[in-house]
């Protein structure tokens, strides 16, 4: 009879097969009640944005899960990355286990001067190059302040039902009736996808969505026709994005940008690239704002100081 034979039959083996036993049991409990070590860890492009996510270590395999939701931050006018790195913070330690929040930073300090249609295309390959970076990623969402909001609507708008997760195929030979097939199942995989993810929330802080022209836009100006006047003038002051905010904008005979962004446009789909995410919420100050009038900022198209207003004032 083998020697393992006899230490497994015998009274002080099968004790010792109970002591492992119990050994491992309360090492698994213990396992159970301790708490993960975890660290917020910060990823930098070399570009000056950053991504935060959560490092779980010590929990089997060394690896924590991998977060798929993207969380896209964007800055408002002469801001940069550094605005949002309390809150993304916050946001990594709530959820740790889902959350990547990228802090973009390619619209920063004067470079908010370029306009809202030059910042969008920014925004959205920056996205682009996010996503590559982290291939797990299945839900996006995104959070402007201020001017960025705007940004953040034109580039969603560029990203609408937009293939970005995969590079495009080349095929060597192949009938084009497959190829077409091919096509039109990759565009059902992606209607109403932004850049390939799910849309979920889109949240805006002190955005002006109509601009800052007309009649008491601009409380600070206090009413004053002249004042307003003046301020629609001295637009060029803040660049292309200010001619944009006070509706002074008109390319080719085109109406003003923002007021094109109301809806859907031929080349850009601005309302239903909106529209395809789950939750729409903006945030204003219900006083003392005086930079911002209530009506701009809560998007009230058709209220009798709305749409009807924007669309006078820019003609």
């Amino acid at each position: 009879m083998s020697s393992m034979e006899v230490q497994g039959s015998g009274p002080g083996g099968s004790m010792k097969n109970r002591e492992s036993k119990t050994r491992k049991k309360k090492k698994n409990a213990k396992s159970r009640y301790l708490p993960k070590l975890s660290c917020l860890r910060t990823e930098p492009d070399g570009k000056g944005n950053f991504d935060m996510q959560v490092q779980t270590i010590g929990d089997g395999n060394g690896d924590g899960p991998t977060p798929t939701h993207l969380v896209v931050m964007v800055n408002g006018i002469i801001g940069s990355a550094q605005n949002w790195s309390y809150a993304a913070k916050q946001f990594c330690c709530k959820y740790p286990e889902d959350l990547i929040v990228h802090c973009s930073e390619r619209n920063y300090s004067t470079l908010t001067f370029d306009g809202v249609d030059v910042m969008g295309e920014r925004l959205a390959e920056e996205v682009i190059s996010v996503i590559k970076r982290h291939p797990g990623v299945q839900k996006i969402s995104f959070i402007g302040h201020s001017l960025g909001g705007l940004v953040a609507r034109y580039a969603i708008a560029r990203l609408y039902e937009r293939d970005v997760t995969e590079e495009p195929h080349h095929a060597s030979g192949g009938s084009r009736v497959d190829e077409s097939e091919e096509d039109s199942c990759q565009k059902d995989n992606l209607k109403g996808k932004i850049a390939g993810l799910e849309p979920v929330n889109f949240i805006t802080c002190a955005t002006p969505h109509l601009g800052s022209r007309g009649h008491e836009q601009v409380p600070v100006f206090c009413g004053f026709y002249t004042l307003e006047k003046v301020a629609a003038r001295g637009s060029w002051l803040l660049g292309r994005t200010g001619k944009h905010l006070f509706l002074t904008d008109r390319n080719e005979g085109k109406p003003p940008l923002l007021l094109r962004m109301v809806s859907d446009c031929e080349d850009l789909k601005f309302l239903s690239a909106l529209q395809s995410f789950r939750r729409r919420v903006v945030y204003a100050n219900a006083r003392f704002d005086r930079i911002l009038l209530l009506l701009s900022v809560f998007f009230e198209l058709y209220s009798p100081t709305g749409l009807q207003l924007f669309e006078k004032e820019a003609a």
